[in-house]
């Protein structure tokens, strides 16, 4: 059995299978619903239901108020149609946006690498190719793990056979703790993507920043390794941002690509260096690097975030006293389950990734 949704004010009409979400549905069919986290706690993908019944699912009551609900709201992410639907969204799909169909893929762990004391590089070769956009990301199913856990896709789209993805151990975190601990070379491992939204504006001519903590370095070494490979003449800089030393992986891999292309600059920070690291770089917060790299003016750029909300949020507020406002900043953070009720709390500025 399947149900068909429409959704306005485009028009389009998806087909719903039994049990299946409006959002995955409409992924899988080409048609593009504003969405972020993919699991109910953000609310970037509510709508207004307009006409017929739908099953809220696993939505957070913190991302859809109970008084929201008996107006009609629903998160796209969870909800199951129990008849046709016609829905109402936000659309606003950038122009640089490719918007490649989600499919279902299986692949083989062809490495695994330790990156840091805390992550993991994984590295999958894929059954068929995948068509993907730099800064998007993937959901691994894992054995034995209820849902699926999404990661950001770590290496340029040039080659889409394969999938490179940088994963950091969750304390008490059951999906990472078996990536570190039980996946082995030769697993094989299901996963349904492309996902998301976070993208290089190719189109606009300004330069490009790039602000990343942790594993959040992922999305945006994709999103440099594809600028680069096609010849992108903007400036580009990267800020890398991690505790010491030992965290602060791939740095010599971005001091070789300074030194091959005039236009990148890569700025790594520490804001807690050890004895060992004998560090002669910037000290101190990633978003600090920044700012003094840049003398507090940001006008004239493109910033793409990526890492833990505490960056994110202390990157935004430096980018905007630094001139810097929501049409230049993109950002995607990387929340974990415990996150998951604090995400809703984020600036009301920033609705879009």
């Amino acid at each position: 059995m399947s149900y068909q949704v429409t959704i306005e004010p485009t028009g389009d009409i998806i087909e719903v299978e039994e049990g299946q979400t409006i959002l995955s549905a409409a992924l899988r069919q080409g048609v593009w619903l504003p969405f972020a986290c993919g699991h109910g706690t953000c609310a970037t993908c509510k709508c207004q239901l307009v006409e017929g019944e739908a099953d809220q699912g696993e939505a957070s009551p913190f991302a859809l108020l109970d008084t929201e609900r008996d107006d009609g709201k629903i998160l796209a992410c969870c909800a199951i149609p129990e008849s046709d639907l016609v829905i109402e969204a936000e659309i606003d799909v950038d122009p640089d946006f490719a918007g490649h169909l989600v499919a279902d893929y299986t692949a083989t762990v062809s490495a695994i690498e330790t990156l840091s004391p805390t992550i993991k590089g994984l590295t999958l070769a894929l059954d068929r190719d995948m068509t993907f956009q730099a800064g998007q990301y993937i959901n691994l199913q894992l054995p034995g793990i209820e849902g699926t856990r999404a990661f950001s896709i770590a290496n340029a789209p040039s080659n889409p056979g394969r999938i490179e993805l940088h994963i950091r151990e969750i304390p008490d975190g059951a999906a990472t703790g078996y990536i570190h601990n039980e996946l082995k070379v030769g697993d094989e491992i299901e996963f349904s993507g492309p996902y998301g939204q976070f993208f290089v504006r190719k189109s606009d001519p300004k330069d490009v920043l790039f602000i990343a903590g942790g594993s959040g370095l992922s999305s945006p070494e994709s999103m440099i390794l594809d600028l680069l490979e096609s010849g992108d003449e903007r400036q580009i800089t990267l800020f890398q941002g991690a505790r010491n030393g030992s965290e602060l992986y791939h740095r010599e891999r971005f001091e070789q690509l300074s030194e091959r292309h005039s236009n990148f600059t890569y700025v790594p920070a520490l804001n807690e260096p050890t004895e060992e690291d004998n560090w002669q770089g910037f000290t101190g917060f990633v978003h600090e690097a920044a700012a003094a790299h840049f003398q507090g003016k940001f006008a004239d750029h493109k910033a793409y975030l990526c890492g833990p909300p505490l960056m994110i949020d202390a990157a935004i507020n430096a980018l905007m006293q630094g001139r810097l406002f929501e049409k230049d900043i993109h950002m995607e953070k990387f929340v974990t389950a415990a996150d998951g009720a604090k995400e809703v709390q984020r600036s009301a500025l920033f609705k879009r990734i």
